[in-house]
């Protein structure tokens, strides 16, 4: 029961921070008939896993966080509201992957019915994903180029970033690969569905992982030089 609740919750906070900051978001009534995340075909048994970086970025990365550290953020006064959106997301991201990971706890506990389950993660695995994809493609293109132009010192943990962003692509890709597999196989054949949905528990895991180490740096470099060069006021 706990599980189903955190479940429920993250559901609900998720796709509030998701609508406030205008990326796709619904209610999981408005969707219609399930959906695969993006291929139309049962792909391979997918296993592969991917190293997590585990190390921070170094301290010379670090050293405008010591002039705006973390807890003076909220009352500083180019904290703009377009910041707190851009972090507003990075929590949605991380609801969500806990949400698939629970969802799929209970549905391997038999208390999330298959189909309940399978719409479910059509579902929230597509937001999780689509939403993944479109905030970092957008940070690669637009948003570190701009913090690259405002303060070129930063451009090696930039560049660390970025590669964060070429690892959870992978991760995203076999997560997107083993989830249509499930959620086709839910209606082909529930037992092999339920026997591979323990790959997408453990590729949440992995997405965890990576969104843990990769928002916690990525804040930390990025809202001090905004908030130093007073930057999306």
């Amino acid at each position: 029961m706990k599980a189903e609740v955190t479940a429920q919750r993250n559901a609900d906070d998720a796709l509030a921070h998701l609508g406030h900051i205008n990326i796709c978001a619904q209610r999981l009534s408005d969707f219609g008939p399930l959906k695969l995340l993006w291929c139309n075909n049962i792909c391979g048994f997918m296993t592969e896993t991917l190293a997590v970086r585990q190390e921070a970025l170094p301290e010379d990365m670090r050293v405008l966080l010591r002039d705006y550290p973390r807890d003076a953020w909220p009352d500083h006064p180019n904290f703009a509201a377009s910041i707190q959106n851009w972090m507003g997301a990075h929590v949605a991201f991380r609801q969500l992957a806990e949400l698939v990971k629970l969802d799929t706890e209970l549905y391997l506990d038999r208390t999330r019915a298959p189909e309940d389950y399978a719409a479910r993660l059509s579902y929230f695995g597509n937001l999780l994903v689509r939403n993944l994809h479109g905030h970092h493609t957008w940070e690669d293109r637009k948003f570190f180029p701009e913090l690259s132009d405002a303060d070129p010192r930063f451009d090696s943990g930039l560049e660390v970033l970025e590669t964060d962003h070429e690892g959870l692509d992978q991760l995203l890709d076999t997560f997107t690969r083993q989830a249509n597999r499930v959620v086709k196989l839910e209606q082909l054949d529930e037992p092999q569905a339920r026997e591979e949905a323990g790959l997408i528990h453990g590729q949440t895991e992995q997405i965890e992982a990576l969104l843990d180490r990769h928002l916690a740096d990525e804040e930390d470099l990025v809202v001090p030089i905004l908030l130093h060069h007073k930057m999306r006021g």
